[in-house]
């Protein structure tokens, strides 16, 4: 009776099996990126999250702003990231002035094609208000840093440059809606998703 010994077909195909387990975790993030340096762990609701991943969104020859995803558990799925429970944070600081106004139309454009007909409509309210949480800023300029924190029991909580603007907007459907933006199957910069996912972009 022979013992098992392992074949060398056996043994590319376990290689390759730890080789995929490996790349399908997220990449360590770029950081800094842009020049902007972010900060390895965040705090959000009293709870400690890490950093996911970093990116750069890029209009044509200018660099718009450095993103950076914090969560409580490292993904590099945009269905893990949205449907992982506990606090999250996109922080967004700015590269380039740009009018409040472009954010709010970028928003409406990565929901629309991001959510079926049904869930745009259950999300509108919410985003009126999101809406209206922007459109006083008027402008946000070069330097500026922009958190989106989702906080459990409250929903999304925006922030600007250390402020809190409004009231929290409940719901992690919409604060799912909001990160499909960055990280959907159907976004404006493919290398920015990438990055928040710790994906090679």
């Amino acid at each position: 009776m022979h013992l098992f010994r392992p074949t060398a077909l056996f043994t590319c195909w376990l290689a390759a099996a730890l080789a995929w387990g490996v790349s399908a975790q997220a990449a360590e993030p770029a950081n800094p990126i842009g020049g902007v340096r972010f900060e390895p762990q965040a705090q959000v609701a009293g709870q400690a999250l890490q950093l996911n991943g970093t990116g750069l969104r890029a209009l044509r020859i200018f660099k718009a702003y450095a993103a950076a995803l914090y969560l409580p558990q490292r993904a590099s799925t945009a269905e893990t990231v949205v449907t992982q429970t506990g606090a999250k944070r996109l922080q967004i600081r700015m590269l380039w002035g740009v009018p409040a106004a472009e954010f709010v139309k970028a928003f409406h454009l990565g929901v629309q094609r991001n959510n079926p007909p049904e869930v745009q409509a259950r999300l509108a309210e919410r985003v009126a208000r999101f809406d209206a949480l922007l459109e006083p800023i008027g402008k946000i300029s070069s330097g500026d840093t922009v958190n989106l924190d989702f906080q459990p029991s409250q929903g999304l909580v925006f922030s600007h440059n250390g402020r809190t603007l409004g009231a929290p907007i409940p719901g992690d459907d919409f604060y799912g809606a909001l990160l499909r933006v960055f990280i959907g199957e159907l976004v404006s910069d493919d290398k920015l998703r990438a990055g928040l996912l710790g994906q090679p972009a």
